[in-house]
């Protein structure tokens, strides 16, 4: 539980009168809790007080001494309060008080040594009755604020879900009713780019209904269904088939998807889809999408698109039932009336279809049928003359070197004939050729004979009609299968082709069967001896195969370089470990795991095989420090691993630990060098609480990082502290993402005064988090891990752009602004030019902007940052060189660069007044001498204290800046204060 911290009040200068001013003054729960913890402590024995209360979201506390409050103290509080009735509870030096009932509200006070209670309270009572009525009326105000907003939330999803309602039962046509729908998406939340997508689940199909993207230039086709398959790994696949919602930056979805994770298209900023469901079953899916940085879609966000996309459903199916219905009836009218002209032909087809069936069982049966290869053509001539006119039938196969032409059955004119030729070019060889059937009048014939396809003198005798169909065998012909006339009353036409081809079909099957027949016969002679003889060989080989196997073992398990186990092998057996400790919870285990420090230092300056000759002696060594059953293990490069299967105590591990250091210190000869090696070590203690061998993995690896940032050349022993601090950036990281999508990011503005009679001529914008549990960060308390995680610029712009804005806020237009730039952003070519749309953006004028830099930041590229700077100066913004002094202090900056400021650093405005810091003084002066010089204004950080100030105002320095002159504050503070800060 995380409380607010609200700016502590100053101690009061007017009395109890003043305190109850300020009471009345409070309008919020945490203003005045403010004023009741600040009078608390302003009153004598009592050094710190904390006022805790619950609202109508999480509770809250109020520290008086600004630091956060010790959560358990405060929960342990209120249960002693509710055990002890209305009476004030004192327990040690604490004091607890109710300000409100049910322990909704109360004091906590921690007082002086031995300071007794009665002439406190005497003090306190008659205030604390004021108070609580104040207190209970902002609780109450707060909470109808928040019913305030939930109604107004709850009336335009309820404006929505009608309009929704409304597009469903009128007449507009699809297209018109998606946009339509795309419109009332965007009233609840940011959806300029959004999607809606339906999916049918029985068949495995969806189709993007409507798309809308402003980034996205291949949009999908909305016209017709793809198969879900083809969408496979993207997001929208995702979604489908997960059946869940997905939300947040693809890095972000990647690990809440299982399996392979393949975005297409743009890349989002943030992504939100939820699912459509009917039953517990997708059809369906809304998405939208951001593609700029700072919109993003919350948790609300995803409850009320997955509330909103049952209601689209419900209504795009209503739709598309109508459009369905109105089709059904358009098509089964015209059904209708084709059903009486297709009644006789389908009676005439079913008769055909019936005549065409018998005949192909006749010729399916002829395939497994008894039966020599003489009378099995015979039969089959027969059965295809009932189909079509045979009189002129033969069937030619190609032979097995597919160079000739052999006719097993061939009747012409009544008279049977047997023959074989070479392949030419008559009729027959046309239709192997083409692998189509051929369907030739003699008028036809000739032509072919023209074109150079078929050569008469292998025709033969011409026929009126001829007609040949290939016989195919797995989309190969095998032959053909052909019938001729040679009178004009009999001919062919399409009909007798369709036929013929439908014969052709299984003959090709029945010839191709009663081959495979013969073939198997002589094929199981043929195996039989081949499997004597294989046999034979397979003995042989199964024994090489056995030897070969246990061999590969042994290398897949083990390192080639040094001879240890890897980590494949360390995993298996720290799995079998583990499962031991979990059937017998008293015993325990030790993982240490290694990193040899500085070890590519080594590999780069004497070469890999010196290397590979100092990682072999690191192994001996370390294998000499164990006992059997522990293992040793080579898990990567430089890292190794320790197996420690049984230990009391983990001292023992510790011991272990510390003999290994010792042995790896001892020098070694390497190359003709002496080397003296070292290591960092991480140690984890298993025992039945872990399950799994990464578990213990990832512990000690915690554990060695833990030990590189301490100084290397040492070990330490994981606890759950070092798994909370990995975690705890974990999660800052992710509340800094969901601060920029709530811009919770704010300037506090310190201003600059003029030391002489402390008129404020410029403000600095300096960030500061508001974060929504903790109170308000400094950026000491973020700044690495956003700087880390690669939000600090996003954050920065955040910055840039509300202190211009809250800047404008204020009556006195002579004064200026700074903020601080870092070398990061002024590695960006287009800084000026963004800066100089922010400008534009925001409407401050170019001339009341500087912007701070300190040396470090020119190192990286000197002479790009000097010519940004002059492109700003030429618009009219200026240059402020920050901590003067603490850098490189190099002349050459001073007088190459386009600067109007200077800033002092703080480290020598502190020593000022103080005798013994004369070398201060005589720094400062000569900073100031020097920008006087070069025309440049100087501003002295860090003013503390009137002797610093006198100080400088006797050397001639005119602005300052620190806590005498102004601390940082929100805009709220310095609107209507015009002049001075104070």
């Amino acid at each position: 539980m995380n409380f607010p911290r609200p700016t502590p009040l100053e101690p009061s200068q007017g009395g109890e009168a003043a305190w109850l001013v300020r009471l009345v003054e409070a309008t919020t729960p945490a203003e005045v809790a403010t004023v009741v913890a600040a009078f608390a402590q302003d009153l004598a024995g009592c050094r710190h007080a904390i006022v805790a209360w619950a609202g109508s979201g999480l509770p809250r506390a109020y520290s008086s001494s600004g630091r956060l409050p010790d959560y358990g103290r405060i929960s342990r509080a209120r249960a002693l309060l509710a055990s002890n009735g209305r009476a004030p509870v004192r327990e040690g030096q604490e004091l607890l008080l109710r300000l409100l009932p049910q322990e909704r509200a109360f004091l906590m006070l921690e007082l002086e040594r031995a300071q007794p209670t009665e002439s406190l309270l005497d003090r306190l009572e008659p205030f604390l009755e004021l108070a609580g009525p104040y207190l209970q009326r902002a609780l109450k105000l707060a909470d109808l604020e928040d019913s305030h907003k939930q109604l107004v939330r709850s009336e335009v999803l309820q404006r929505a879900l009608f309009a929704i309602s409304d597009l469903a039962g009128s007449d507009l046509d699809m297209p018109e009713m998606l946009k339509r729908l795309h419109g009332i998406v965007s009233t609840l939340m940011y959806a300029e780019n959004f999607f809606i997508v339906r999916s049918d689940p029985q068949h495995g199909t969806m189709r993007f209904l409507y798309y809308a993207d402003a980034e996205d230039t291949d949009a999908p086709d909305t016209s017709h269904d793809v198969s879900l398959e083809s969408m496979r790994n993207s997001l929208t696949w995702h979604l489908l088939t997960g059946g869940k919602a997905l939300m947040g930056s693809l890095d972000q979805i990647s690990r809440q998807v299982t399996g392979t994770f393949a975005p297409s298209g743009p890349e989002a900023v943030d992504w939100l889809g939820v699912p459509m469901l009917r039953e517990g079953q997708v059809h369906g899916a809304l998405v939208v999408q951001s593609y700029q940085a700072g919109i993003g879609f919350s948790e609300e966000d995803r409850t009320l698109l997955e509330f909103v996309g049952s209601h689209v459903l419900t209504a795009l199916e209503r739709k598309q039932s109508k459009d369905e219905l109105e089709e059904r009836v358009r098509l089964r009218t015209q059904e209708l009336a084709e059903a009486n002209r297709g009644l006789q032909q389908e009676v005439l087809e079913r008769q055909r279809a019936e005549r065409l069936q018998a005949a192909l069982f006749h010729l399916a049966q002829l395939a497994t049928a008894d039966i020599d290869e003489n009378e099995f053509y015979e039969r089959t001539h027969a059965v295809v003359g009932e189909l079509i006119n045979a009189e002129n039938f033969f069937i030619a196969l190609l032979s097995d070197d597919r160079k000739k032409l052999v006719f097993p059955y061939y009747v012409d004119a009544g008279v049977r004939k047997a023959q074989e030729r070479p392949l030419g070019r008559g009729l027959s060889e046309y239709v192997l050729r083409k692998g189509q059937p051929l369907l030739a009048f003699h008028e036809d014939t000739l032509e072919l004979a023209r074109r150079d396809e078929v050569d008469l003198v292998r025709v033969g005798r011409p026929a009126v009609c001829w007609l040949g169909v290939p016989l195919r065998v797995d989309e190969e012909a095998i032959g053909l299968v052909a019938v001729q006339s040679y009178t004009a009353s009999i001919d062919y036409d399409q009909a007798d082709q369709e036929l013929l081809t439908f014969a052709a079909l299984q003959i090709a099957n029945s010839i191709h069967r009663r081959r495979a027949a013969v073939s198997l016969q002589r094929a199981y002679a043929e195996l039989e001896q081949r499997v004597a003889e294989r046999t034979s060989e397979l003995r042989q080989e199964i024994s090489e195969r056995e030897r070969v196997q246990s061999q590969l073992k042994h290398e897949v398990m083990h390192d080639a370089l040094t001879g240890l186990p890897n980590r494949g092998f360390l995993r298996d057996r720290l799995e079998r470990v583990l499962a031991i400790l979990q059937r017998e919870p008293g015993r325990r285990c030790a993982l240490l795991y290694l990193d040899v420090d500085r070890f590519k230092v080594i590999n780069d300056s004497l070469g890999h095989l010196a290397g590979d000759a100092f990682l072999k002696e690191i192994a001996r060594r370390l294998h000499d420090c164990v006992r059997e059953p522990d293992v040793v293990a080579r898990l990567s490069g430089d890292e190794f691993a320790i197996l420690l299967e049984d230990i009391d105590i983990p001292s023992t591990a510790v011991a272990v630990a510390q003999r290994v250091l010792d042995a790896l210190g001892v020098p070694m000869q390497i190359a003709g060098r002496e080397l003296a090696p070292s290591a960092s070590m991480g140690i984890a203690i298993g025992d039945s609480t872990y399950v799994t061998a990464d578990e213990v993995l990832r512990d000690a690896d915690i554990a060695l990082y833990r030990a590189k940032d301490q100084g290397r050349k040492r070990y330490e022993l994981f606890d759950e502290t070092l798994a909370k601090n990995v975690i705890d950036v974990l999660t800052m990281e992710g509340e800094l993402r969901q601060a920029l999508q709530r811009d919770e990011f704010e300037p506090y503005l310190q201003p600059f005064c003029r030391l002489e009679d402390g008129a404020v001529v410029g403000y600095e914008a300096l960030l500061r988090w508001n974060h929504p549990k903790l109170g308000v960060l400094g950026p000491a308390d973020f700044l690495k891990v956003a700087h880390d995680s690669g939000h600090i610029e996003s954050i920065d712009w955040r910055l840039f752009e509300r202190g211009c804005e809250r800047f404008l806020k204020l009556e006195d237009k002579d004064t200026f602004l700074t903020f601080n730039v870092s070398a990061l952003h002024l590695r960006h070519r287009d800084f000026d030019a963004r800066l100089v749309r922010l400008l534009e953006r925001t409407g401050l004028p170019p001339w009341r902007l500087i912007v701070e830099v300190t040396e470090g930041s020119l190192l990286d590229n000197p002479e790009q940052v000097r010519t940004m700077l002059e492109r700003l100066r030429a618009i009219g913004v200026g240059a402020a060189l920050d901590d003067f002094g603490t850098g490189y202090s190099s002349l050459s900056y001073l007088h190459s660069l386009p600067l109007r400021m200077l800033k002092i650093d703080r480290a020598f405005v502190h020593a000022l007044g103080e005798e013994e810091h004369t070398t201060a003084t005589t720094v400062v002066a000569a900073i100031l001498a020097l920008a006087r010089a070069l025309d440049i204004q100087v501003i002295a950080e860090g003013i503390e204290t009137p002797a610093q100030r006198e100080a400088l105002l006797g050397m001639g320095c005119e602005l300052g800046q620190g806590y005498l002159l102004g601390h940082p504050a929100p805009i709220g503070k310095w609107l209507g204060r015009k002049g001075h800060a104070d």
